[in-house]
C-alpha cells in the first residue's frame, strides 16, 4: 500500500505550495527583457522499422536495432539532445557489432564465462519483456484512480493554520509588539514596521501549514490560537522571539489525483512485480541445495525489504524539506 504517511506529506507540501505561492517577491525590474529561451531540439520523425541505418560487414542495422538500442543504451547519453542522442546510440551499436563480429570470429561465444553472461542477459531480456507485458503494460488509468480512491479514504483528518508572525530578536521587542496590538494597531503594520524576516514587508504573513513544519515551540503556540487571536507571551524558537495570530483553520485536502498519478504508477508496478515473482517462484518450486543458504538469503530479503521501506520515508522527508519554507523563522 502506498504509505499513508507519504500520502499525507505530499498533500501538506501541495497545500503548502499554493498557499505560499502568492506571497511570492515580485522578480526584480530588469532594464530590458530577458531573451526568451532557445526552443527545444525535437526528435527526428521515426522511421520504418525495417529502414537500414548502416552495414557492420554483412549485418545490417535497421530502425528496429536502434529502437531496441535506445532503450538500453539512451540513458548513457542522456544529456545530448534528440537527434544527437540518436547518432550517439547508432555510432554505439556500430562499435558493439564491429567488436562481436570479431568474438565470434574468435569463437568467444563457445568460452563458458561468456556463454554463462550470454544466457544471464538473454534471461534479464527476456524477464523484462514478461513484466513489460504482463505487468506494466495492464496498468490502467482507472486502477490508479480506485488506488487513489482508496488510499485517500484512509487517510486521516490533518488540520492546517493559515498564520503571521512578527519576528524581532528580543523579548523586550515582542512585549512591545503586542502592547501596540492590545492598543488596536493592525497587525500586518506592525509586522510591516517592526519583523525582521522576509515576510514582514507582507505582513508576516506564513500561509498554511500543518504539523512538523515549523519548529516545535512556534507550532505549538500557533496550533493553540483559535482564528482571529495572537499570542499574549513571546514565543521564543532558535530564530528569534515571534508574535503569531492565526487567521484561518481548516482541514488538509489530499493532493489532486494528477498530482500523484505518477507516483501510484511506480507503486502498483512495484506490487504488481513483487505479486508476479512471488507466484512465479511458487510455481517453478524453487529450492535451495543448502539450508543454511535459505536462511541465510530469506533474512537478506526481509531486511532489504525494511530497509527500502525506510528509504522510502527518507526520500519523502527530503522532499518535503525541499518544498517547505524555512521553519517559521527568518519567515
Amino acid at each position: 500500500m502506498l504509505s499513508l504517511t507519504r500520502f499525507r506529506r505530499a498533500a501538506s507540501a501541495l497545500a503548502l505550495l499554493a498557499a505560499t505561492a502568492a506571497f511570492a517577491a515580485p522578480a526584480m525590474a530588469q532594464d530590458a527583457p530577458a531573451p526568451a529561451p532557445a526552443p527545444a531540439e525535437a526528435a527526428p520523425a521515426p522511421l520504418p522499422p525495417e529502414t537500414v541505418l548502416a552495414k557492420v560487414g554483412s549485418q545490417e542495422i535497421t530502425e528496429a536495432d536502434l529502437q531496441a538500442a535506445t532503450a538500453d543504451l539512451g540513458p548513457q547519453f542522456g544529456q545530448l539532445p534528440p537527434a544527437q542522442q540518436r547518432l550517439a546510440v547508432l555510432s554505439a551499436l556500430i562499435d558493439i557489432k564491429a567488436l562481436a563480429e570479431k568474438a565470434e570470429a574468435a569463437q568467444l561465444g563457445e568460452d563458458a564465462e561468456v556463454a554463462r553472461r550470454i544466457a544471464f542477459l538473454r534471461e534479464r531480456a527476456l524477464h523484462n519483456a514478461y513484466f513489460e507485458k504482463n505487468g506494466i503494460s495492464t496498468i490502467t488509468d482507472e486502477e490508479l484512480k480506485s488506488r487513489y480512491d482508496a488510499e485517500v479514504a484512509a487517510l486521516k483528518p490533518v488540520e492546517e493554520i493559515h498564520a503571521k508572525h512578527i519576528l524581532v530578536p528580543t523579548r523586550e521587542e515582542a512585549e512591545a509588539a503586542i502592547g501596540e496590538l492590545d492598543e488596536g494597531k493592525d497587525f500586518d503594520a506592525v509586522a510591516a514596521e517592526k519583523s525582521t524576516g522576509p515576510t514582514g514587508p507582507q505582513g508576516g504573513d506564513l500561509g498554511f501549514f500543518g504539523p512538523g513544519q515549523m519548529v516545535p515551540p512556534f507550532e505549538t503556540a500557533a496550533f493553540a490560537l483559535e482564528p482571529g487571536s495572537y499570542t499574549k507571551e513571546p514565543i521564543e524558537t532558535q530564530f528569534g522571539w515571534h508574535v503569531i495570530k492565526v487567521l484561518e483553520k481548516r482541514m488538509q485536502e489530499p493532493p489532486a489525483f494528477e498530482e500523484v498519478k505518477d507516483q501510484l504508477r511506480q507503486i502498483v508496478m512495484r506490487d504488481k512485480y513483487i505479486a508476479m515473482v512471488q507466484a512465479a517462484r511458487e510455481e517453478e518450486n524453487v529450492e535451495y541445495v543448502d539450508p543454511e543458504l535459505k536462511t541465510q538469503v530469506e533474512a537478506m530479503e526481509q531486511a532489504m525489504s525494511g530497509s527500502a521501506a525506510g528509504e522510502s520515508e527518507a526520500a519523502a522527508d527530503a522532499a518535503d524539506e525541499a518544498a517547505e519554507p524555512a521553519p517559521a523563522s527568518g519567515n
